[in-house]
């Protein structure tokens, strides 16, 4: 069993390298369900970072089993950031690139992997 993660019921998060992963267990088709779950986790249960500034980079990913989903991949990607707003970053206007998928996979879930992406740009001289 992977120990750095943070959580043990339908969330679970862990950071490192620089990238914060969220993995929520099981789907819905109610965005808006996805919110209040990830915002009492990190509420109640996250004891990592502290919210930074900068760009950020998210990818939000929906795996099913099955026909996929009927959701809308823009309210689902709302509904997230809104719920890890003040626990990555402190603004969703802090996102400058943003990936959304709806995939195949083993299980039904969400993965979120958010990425500072202000110090690659500097780096790179951008």
């Amino acid at each position: 069993m992977d120990t750095s993660w943070t959580g043990h019921g339908k969330v679970r998060a862990r950071e490192g390298g620089g990238v914060l992963e969220i993995v929520v267990d099981g789907l819905t088709t109610q965005a808006k369900y996805y919110k209040p779950l990830i915002y009492e986790f990190f509420r109640k249960e996250w004891r990592g970072a502290r919210p930074a500034w900068g760009e950020f980079s998210v990818e939000i990913a929906m795996d099913y089993v099955g026909d996929p989903p009927w959701l809308d991949l823009d309210n689902l990607a709302k509904a997230l950031l809104d719920a890890i707003k003040g626990y990555a970053f402190h603004d969703d206007a802090q996102v400058s690139r943003l990936l959304v998928e709806r995939r195949p996979g083993e299980r039904e879930r969400i993965s979120i992997r958010v990425r500072r992406t202000g110090e690659l740009r500097i780096a790179a001289g951008l």
